[in-house]
């Protein structure tokens, strides 16, 4: 009995949720396209590359999932070898090698938008994948830990790939090559700002709650109150994300399509391939989704940043930056779904 009812609340919450944010997408584009001079409002609170209403709604976002991870259990994350190189495998080889393959198939007569979603395979997940693998119920633990990972590899290799797949691979290919200039202090301070801060918030307040109040009113008290802050931030930063773009979107909206193509191509193939692994390794279902939804997701951030510092906040590479993120969001709520799918497809007994 109590699992059913457990059942409806959640099928009526993920139903309101897709709502919400959809309802979320059309008022971002509508105050972009109404009023164009939006943009250059919320542009203005700006610190070089980074937006800083932005930013303050990702971190706030992804405060409450990670102040419930359970750090002290996260040495199991690393001592499972065998799910770590999967993800390395999924996140550094496959992805950027399909979102490379896709963009030249399906952008080839569109350079600076190929380019700008290169970019976006390139800069694995550190951000909004903590909230899709949250609501999916994955383990927060393992995507804390493969996220952590995923950073690292991203401060050391992300520079080179940039090189290697924008300026070396293309000409291979028949396209031109382009100079891309971007240092490793650019990306550690994408890492730092958009990870970092959260990661420092949800530790420093668990530990510093739990100490003084208890680890019972922890859990039962201070988690319900913060878990809201996660949804009214999503769609806080959804309604921003939208809005910088509104006029665009509805100026050109065919380029909007060509680009979100091979991006749903993307996060469909990469989550039921990694999923699939996950479960074909014996991972069980929290674990499995935490693989998928870590190797799915994109650091649209960092792919932003970069296109802008590289190539100026009018570009090509720029606009299918921030087209990213806008097929991200109802993409990966759908695989939000696909996963509980999965779930009763593929684990017996769980509900």
């Amino acid at each position: 009995m109590n699992q059913s009812i457990a059942r409806k609340k959640l099928n009526s919450l993920d139903k309101n949720l897709t709502l919400w944010i959809f309802l979320a997408m059309a008022i971002g584009v509508s105050i972009g396209y109404f009023y164009p001079s939006s943009t250059n409002f919320i542009n203005s609170f700006s610190s070089g590359t980074t937006n800083i209403p932005l930013a303050i709604g990702l971190i706030l976002m992804m405060y409450p999932p990670l102040a419930k991870v359970k750090y002290e259990q996260m040495g199991k994350v690393f001592k499972n070898l065998k799910i770590l190189g999967v993800s390395l495998f999924l996140n550094w080889i496959i992805g950027p090698i399909l979102m490379f393959a896709l963009a030249l198939v399906f952008l080839q007569g569109y350079p600076e938008y190929m380019i700008g979603l290169i970019l976006i395979g390139l800069a694995r997940c550190i951000a909004m994948v903590v909230v899709w693998n949250d609501l999916a119920d994955g383990s927060r633990e393992y995507a804390a830990g493969l996220i952590a990972l995923n950073s690292i590899f991203q401060v050391l290799v992300y520079s080179f790939y940039a090189y290697l797949f924008i300026t070396v691979l293309p000409p291979l290919f028949g396209f031109s090559g382009f100079q891309v200039d971007i240092s490793i202090s650019q990306i550690a301070e994408s890492v730092g700002i958009y990870l970092g801060i959260p990661f420092a918030l949800g530790i420093i307040s668990r530990y510093t709650l739990i100490a003084m109040k208890g680890e019972q009113w922890f859990n039962e008290k201070y988690v319900p109150v913060i878990s809201p802050i996660t949804l009214i931030s999503l769609l806080f930063t959804i309604i921003v994300m939208f809005s910088l773009k509104g006029e665009l979107i509805v100026q050109i909206p065919m380029d909007v399509v060509r680009i979100a193509i091979p991006l749903v191509i993307y996060f469909v193939f990469m989550f039921i391939v990694s999923f699939m692994l996950g479960k074909y390794l014996g991972a069980d279902y929290e674990k499995t989704t935490s693989i998928a939804f870590t190797a799915t997701g994109n650091n649209f951030e960092l792919a932003i940043a970069v296109a802008i510092g590289v190539f100026g906040i009018n570009s090509g590479q720029a606009f299918a930056g921030v087209i990213g993120p806008l097929v991200e969001v109802p993409a990966l709520i759908a695989l939000v779904n696909l996963a509980f799918w999965f779930r009763r497809r593929f684990f017996s007994g769980i509900e």
